[in-house]
């Protein structure tokens, strides 16, 4: 079998933190793992990295962990939004989170609610501060992240689409146009970039995806996407080996067209 280029980042939760569950992930082409810091404590954390990079080295891989910040983060009754009055996309909570992802030797710190080159700037001194050496993801997940956007790409080491809060700031309709963008200028640029949420929702509790999600998949893929990344889908969905089988299986196909190499099987 052929994988793919794309990498697919899967997130760690109830529903895969267990080392049956995450080697299958793994066996099915899971290449990167992210914890989502809303939720959790770090002794839970703890236990959870040692877990990746147990089943990592079983299977002789080298499986990247990111740790994804809250950031400016306002929890409010089934859903969230963000303190706009926030001068910085760090805040202390953050500072707590960064010191442990830098103690725990992670290799990606992802900043959360973006608004200029600034957040990156930051988040990276502080880092340099504590001796580490993590690679900073910005989130583009705020309208106003999209007016310095060039800007952020450059100080950034990787960019992330995250299309859930970008949905409650940017009309619906224009969010696909804004994703090509965001792809297009973090590919000129050479920074890698994650397309993320809501990729395969259906999968939370479906053994297969709505054909509208699989072209969503695709067309993240064909746009230039150098991962796709699943959220609830492998943290608390009831598929979560099935997920990581689907989106490889989609992405490969992908790729496959991208090369002109399309060969069409009926199934």
């Amino acid at each position: 079998m052929t994988h793919s280029k794309a990498q697919i980042v899967a997130t760690l939760g109830p529903a895969s933190a267990q080392h049956d569950i995450l080697s299958s992930m793994v066996e099915h082409q899971l290449d990167v793992v992210r914890f989502n810091f809303s939720w959790g404590d770090t002794d839970m954390r703890i236990e959870q990295i040692a877990l990746v990079r147990e089943v990592a080295r079983e299977r002789g891989r080298h499986i990247p962990i990111i740790i994804d910040l809250p950031g400016p983060r306002v929890q409010e009754e089934g859903s969230h939004t963000y303190n706009r009055s926030a001068v910085s996309a760090l805040t202390e909570q953050d500072r707590v989170f960064i010191r442990f992802a830098v103690a725990q030797g992670v290799d990606y710190i992802a900043v959360s609610f973006v608004g200029s080159p600034d957040d990156i700037r930051e988040c990276k001194a502080f880092v340099k501060g504590l001796g580490g050496n993590q690679k900073i993801i910005a989130k583009i997940e705020r309208a106003v992240a999209l007016e310095s956007l060039g800007a952020i790409i450059a100080e950034a080491d990787a960019v992330m689409v995250a299309r859930g809060d970008l949905g409650n700031e940017v009309p619906l309709e224009q969010i696909p146009f804004v994703q090509e963008r965001i792809i297009r200028e973090s590919k000129l640029a050479g920074k890698p970039v994650i397309t993320a949420t809501q990729m395969l929702l259906s999968m939370v509790n479906s053994p297969v995806p709505t054909r509208a999600e699989v072209t969503d998949v695709t067309n993240a893929i064909l746009e230039g996407s150098d991962a796709i990344m699943l959220s609830e889908e492998s943290a608390i969905g009831k598929y979560p080996v099935e997920v990581i089988a689907m989106m490889e299986r989609i992405a490969a196909e992908a790729e496959i067209h991208m090369q002109g190499k399309a060969i069409f099987n009926h199934l």
